[in-house]
Order: C-alpha cells, then sequence, then structure tokens
C-alpha cells in the first residue's frame, strides 16, 4: 500500500459539456484508479485520483487531453496521502 498516492486535480478549459467527467471515469477504471470527477460552477472539472503512483501519474497526464472534444488550458495538482476512496464516481 506504500506505493499508492493521491492527486487533487482542476482541470480548466472547455472541459464541460464534452463528455470529460465520463471519460475520466472510463480511463480511471482502465487504468485501475479510484476516486471521482464532477464540474464545477466556474467552467472547471476537479477530479480526485486514488492509486499505484505510476497509474495516478498517468491519469494526470491524460488530463492534459482530456475527451476528444475537450480543450484543456491548464490542470492543476496537489498530490498527498491517499484517504481511502474506492471505486470511482462521476459526481454531480
Amino acid at each position: 500500500m506504500s506505493d499508492r498516492t493521491r492527486a487533487h486535480v482542476f482541470v480548466s478549459g472547455r472541459v464541460q459539456g464534452v463528455y470529460y467527467r465520463a471519460t475520466t471515469r472510463e480511463a480511471a477504471t482502465e487504468r485501475g484508479v479510484d476516486g471521482w470527477v464532477k464540474n464545477l460552477d466556474d467552467g472547471r472539472v476537479e477530479a480526485v485520483f486514488e492509486g499505484p503512483s505510476g497509474a495516478v501519474e498517468s491519469m494526470v497526464e491524460w488530463c492534459h487531453t482530456g475527451s476528444t472534444r475537450a480543450d484543456v488550458n491548464d490542470v492543476t495538482v496537489e498530490y498527498g496521502d491517499p484517504e481511502g476512496v474506492a471505486g470511482f464516481q462521476v459526481r454531480r
């Protein structure tokens, strides 16, 4: 379990209404990453990824492109200790 990490990510750009959350869930599930993703009122997307450090880093990199219809301007990330999130959810 010591290889597990947590990334708290904020993505800005054209990332709402372009299937960003759904494709984030698919990408995280494929990589075995737990967490959640949601839209924010200011137009950004917020996500938390927990899992093996390599898989979490892969998700952070994935966020720079996101869904095929997205146009990502910026990704900010803060790393921390995992909090035990299980599964991956799209939050409303």
